[in-house]
C-alpha cells in the first residue's frame, strides 16, 4: 500500500478513506488536511516523515470521504470532527498519537487537543492558531476581520457551491495560486466536484459557531507554524496563540510563504513536525 492509495477504515456507520505510509511499528502521526484539499496535501511531507521512522496516517476527513458524508449541517460541528480523529485512532488500535493539522485540519486538531488531550502526545498546528486567539481577533482586530470576510460567502448554501464550481472550478484554482502544484490542484478540484462533496466540505463553515472562541487552552506540547504571507490568518491571532497553550510551545514563522504551507514548504514543515515528535 502506497500513499497514493487509500484504505477504508470503518467508524460506526461511516467509512473513512485513509492513506498510510511508513513502518507499521513506527511512531504514529495523524495528518489532518484543510479546505479545499484532501489528504493528498501531505504528499510532499510524508516521505520526509517516513524517512525518520514515523508511521503516517492521513484520512480524508468527514465529508471528503464518500462513505463519511452525512447530509445535515449539524453533522459537521467542530466537536464532531474532533471526535472523528479519536474514533479513527480507536479503529486503528492506537492509544496515544501525534496530531498535525493544516487549515481546517488545524482547527479540528486544536479542538481535539482541548477535548481529548489525554490521547495526544503532541500537536503541530499549521496556519490556523488556537481558536480562542482567532475568535478574539475576529472581534478586536480589523485586519483579521477583513481577512475572514470570505467566510460569509462560503456559509451561503447553494450560492457558494455555484460560484466555486462554475467555469470548471475557476475560483477554486484561484485559491491555490502558484503555491500548489497544478496536478495536485486539479486532483483537489476533481474530488470536490463529485456529487455532494463540495457541499459537505462547506458544511464545516456552516456548522461553525461562536462557541469556538471559548475553546480552553490546550495542555499538550505544541508547535504552531504560520506564514507571513497568509491571506487568511493575520499576525495578531498568530502571535496571541501562545496565550492558549499551557505546555511546551514553539512558534515558527515562515517568511514569504503563503497559506499553503504543506505544498510550498514541505521541508521546513516536516522538520518542525519531526522535532516536535522527538520532543
Amino acid at each position: 500500500m502506497t500513499f497514493d492509495e487509500t484504505t477504508p477504515v470503518t467508524v460506526g456507520e461511516m467509512t473513512f478513506d485513509v492513506r498510510f505510509d511508513g513502518p507499521e511499528d513506527g511512531t504514529p502521526v495523524m495528518l489532518l488536511h484543510g479546505f479545499p484539499e484532501t489528504s493528498l496535501s501531505w504528499s510532499a511531507i510524508t516521505p520526509l516523515l517516513v524517512a525518520s521512522g514515523l508511521r503516517v496516517i492521513a484520512p480524508n476527513q468527514r465529508g471528503y470521504s464518500p462513505g463519511a458524508r452525512p447530509l445535515e449541517v449539524a453533522d459537521y460541528a467542530t466537536d464532531v470532527l474532533a471526535d472523528d480523529v479519536v474514533a479513527i485512532a480507536d479503529a486503528l488500535g492506537l492509544g496515544t498519537f501525534h496530531l498535525v493539522g493544516h487549515d481546517w485540519g488545524g482547527a479540528v486538531a486544536w479542538v481535539a487537543a482541548a477535548n481529548h488531550g489525554d490521547r495526544l502526545e503532541s500537536l503541530t498546528a499549521v496556519s490556523v492558531p488556537h481558536l480562542a486567539a482567532y475568535g478574539a481577533a475576529l472581534v478586536g482586530d480589523p485586519d483579521q476581520q477583513q481577512r475572514a470576510s470570505y467566510i460569509g460567502l462560503l456559509r451561503q448554501e447553494g450560492k457558494a457551491e455555484h460560484l466555486l464550481l462554475e467555469n470548471d472550478g475557476e475560483r477554486l484554482f484561484a485559491m491555490y495560486g502558484d503555491a500548489v502544484p497544478a496536478d495536485q490542484a486539479s486532483g483537489y478540484v476533481a474530488h470536490l466536484s463529485e456529487p455532494g462533496a463540495l457541499t459537505a466540505a462547506l458544511n464545516w463553515y456552516r456548522a461553525m459557531g461562536a462557541d469556538l472562541a471559548s475553546l480552553p487552552a490546550v495542555t499538550v506540547p505544541t508547535t504552531y507554524v504560520w506564514s507571513d504571507q497568509d491571506l487568511a490568518i493575520g499576525r495578531v491571532p498568530a502571535e496571541q496563540c501562545a496565550e492558549f497553550v499551557d505546555a511546551d510551545y514553539r512558534f515558527i514563522e515562515l517568511n514569504g510563504m503563503t497559506h499553503w504551507i504543506p505544498e510550498q514548504s514541505p521541508d521546513v514543515l516536516a522538520a518542525a513536525i519531526i522535532a516536535r515528535v522527538q520532543g
